[in-house]
């Protein structure tokens, strides 16, 4: 394995504007996925996809490091909270491999969820909207069988799992590939090379240290590569 690339290019998601009587927690809780604390940001959230199948490429080895960048250029109003709209990140593997994962939720703009693994005697590409899976090289392959519905399937063989006494649990990979983007994130929040260590052992606390329906919470401030700081 030398590199994954991975892409979750989409258009700009849904937004419920704030109503009369809604407190700050509701408000915010009604736009989850735009405040870190509940969605972090769209690389951990929407993303995250595409970082677990980058991970999975990798046999779930920890990344060395991440380096990243991003910003807000469409979504700038105060209903969108305080998330980036693109974000891109590059992890660095064992043995030089290379990780690029690239993420943008804006209008009117390319769409594409595709991941290219490319390997010393080969390429396996995997484009969701194109419908393409294949692999060239040595060994070439391409999936010729029915069409089916993801979700439908997975249902399937959840069910399946449980009704043969042996239950699907994917619990050690989900935490790692949550784990794998909020360590791009903080890369890109911050501008900095930050480490596998660095990122499991980091301080940072998103979520406001007392929930009151009536509380107050202000939105928290766009983060700024080489301003905001690594926890």
């Amino acid at each position: 394995m030398r590199a994954v690339h991975g892409s979750y290019l989409a258009g700009t998601p849904w937004v419920k504007p704030r109503q009369e009587g809604w407190t700050d927690l509701e408000w915010q809780l009604r736009n989850w996925m735009y405040f870190t604390w509940l969605g972090g940001d769209q690389i951990v959230e929407q993303c995250v996809h595409t970082v677990d199948k980058m991970s999975w490429a990798f046999q779930d080895v920890p990344p060395i490091s991440a380096r990243g960048m991003g910003g807000r250029q469409q979504r700038v109003e105060e209903q969108y909270g305080h998330v980036w709209d693109h974000c891109s990140v590059v992890y660095e593997y064992p043995e030089g491999a290379r990780g690029f994962i690239e993420c943008r939720q804006q209008a009117g703009t390319f769409n594409e969820t595709a991941d290219y693994i490319m390997g010393t005697k080969g390429e396996c590409r995997i484009n969701g909207f194109g419908n393409v899976h294949a692999i060239t090289g040595e060994k070439p392959w391409k999936y010729s069988g029915p069409k089916n519905d993801m979700y439908q399937t997975e249902h399937d063989e959840f069910f399946q799992s449980l009704r043969e006494g042996k239950p699907l649990n994917f619990a050690d990979k989900i935490a790692h590939s949550t784990m794998v983007a909020i360590m791009g994130r903080m890369a890109a929040y911050t501008g900095k090379v930050i480490t596998w260590e660095e990122a499991l052992n980091s301080k940072e606390s998103l979520a406001p240290e007392k929930l009151e329906w009536n509380g107050k919470y202000e939105v928290p401030p766009v983060a700024i590569p080489g301003r905001t700081k690594f926890l």
